[in-house]
């Protein structure tokens, strides 16, 4: 029995592998390993010898279990010290940094606009993208000849033969928001409309589908001093600068009267746009005063309230403040060219959330 003992802990003690390990183990404790026919043979003992043989081989029997399992154990961890000291990968570093995305730039633009004039007591409207003619024209005060409801100028829906039901179409700005507001709430009232429209052109410049945001305030003593004093307070907080000029020129809306195109004081330097100070201007928008017609098809008694309206390009907004110079980048699928802007795309949008550079 001593022979045995000293026999397998010698051969498991030199064991190189788990394969030669098993094969130790099932010639020494398997059914018909050694030390498993000693045990067999115990019956074939006197009383008095089994008495003595047989804890003696269950002893011997645990003993060499228990030196294949720390065996077994000592090789595993071998294999591993052996693996990690090979593989370059250390599981015990930091993760790498990841670059995360950002908000889009339109999006971005969107959420600054409505946070300014949200400040000014401003609420947000929105409107569906698909309306009647009559709130997209009619209710503006858009006459039936006007070139905007050509059909080389404007997305109509299409209609079955013998559907009687008005023209819809995409909506070529987000006027009929203010319609909607202002038949919903009534007046005073103090809305900005942001969204998409719809126009059929494309160039440099220009985009069937493009955002845009329209304003709205109604009140009994709202006057053209209120609107110069809220599109200069946008324009500063927006642009970022402490002063600003704008310049009011006169124009034609159907829809306001009297009527403005409005320019900002800039300048250009090496391609680069400098809002607030120079010599030059640039128009950003058009507003004026809301017409009287409006007022009244929108259920707003226009000899007891007045207000002014203005309409913003949100994506020449992002061009102007980002020095993007085609507004067709924006919906380019190859989002690279947001890295050359400080954007980069895969952001969860967060109002005022910064931007990853």
């Amino acid at each position: 029995m001593d022979d045995l003992r000293t026999k397998y802990l010698d051969l498991i003690k030199t064991a190189t592998d788990e394969a030669a390990l098993e094969e130790l183990r099932v010639q020494a404790v398997g059914k018909k390993g050694e030390i498993s026919l000693q045990m067999r043979s115990l019956g074939k003992m006197t009383p008095e010898e089994r008495q003595v043989a047989g804890p003696a081989l269950n002893a011997l029997k645990d003993e060499i279990n228990a030196a294949l399992a720390a065996k077994k154990a000592a090789l595993a961890d071998a294999a591993l010290d052996a693996r990690l000291a090979t593989e370059w990968l250390d599981v015990t570093l930091p993760a790498r940094p990841q670059r995360s995305g950002s908000i889009h730039p339109i999006s971005q633009v969107t959420e600054e606009v409505s946070a300014i004039f949200a400040d000014m007591g401003f609420a947000v409207a929105e409107g569906p993208q698909i309306d009647s003619d009559w709130y997209v024209f009619d209710a503006l005060n858009i006459p039936s000849h006007h070139p905007a409801r050509a059909e080389m100028d404007t997305f109509y829906m299409n209609r079955a033969e013998g559907d009687d039901r008005p023209p819809h179409i995409l909506r070529t700005h987000t006027s009929p928001v203010q319609i909607r507001s202002m038949e919903a709430q009534g007046a005073p009232i103090r809305i900005i409309a942001p969204g998409r429209v719809y126009r059929a052109d494309y160039d440099q410049t220009h985009t069937p589908m493009f955002h845009q945001v329209e304003g709205l305030c109604i009140g009994k003593d709202v006057s053209m001093a209120n609107l110069k004093w809220c599109l200069e307070e946008f324009v500063k907080a927006f642009f970022e600068v402490d002063h600003v000029e704008l310049r009011f020129r006169a124009s034609h809306f159907p829809f306001t009267e009297p009527s403005a195109e409005v320019d900002i004081q800039c300048s250009w330097e090496n391609g680069v746009l400098k809002v607030g100070e120079g010599d030059d201007w640039m128009e950003i928008l058009g507003s004026g005063m809301v017409h009287p017609k409006v007022l009244e098809n929108a259920g707003v008694d226009p000899k007891e309230y007045q207000g002014f309206a203005f309409g913003i390009g949100i994506d020449r907004l992002a061009m102007l403040k980002y020095g993007i110079p085609d507004l067709r980048a924006f919906f380019d699928s190859d989002l690279r060219w947001l890295k050359h802007y400080g954007f980069t795309p895969l952001d969860v949008p967060t109002l005022h959330g910064g931007l990853s550079k």
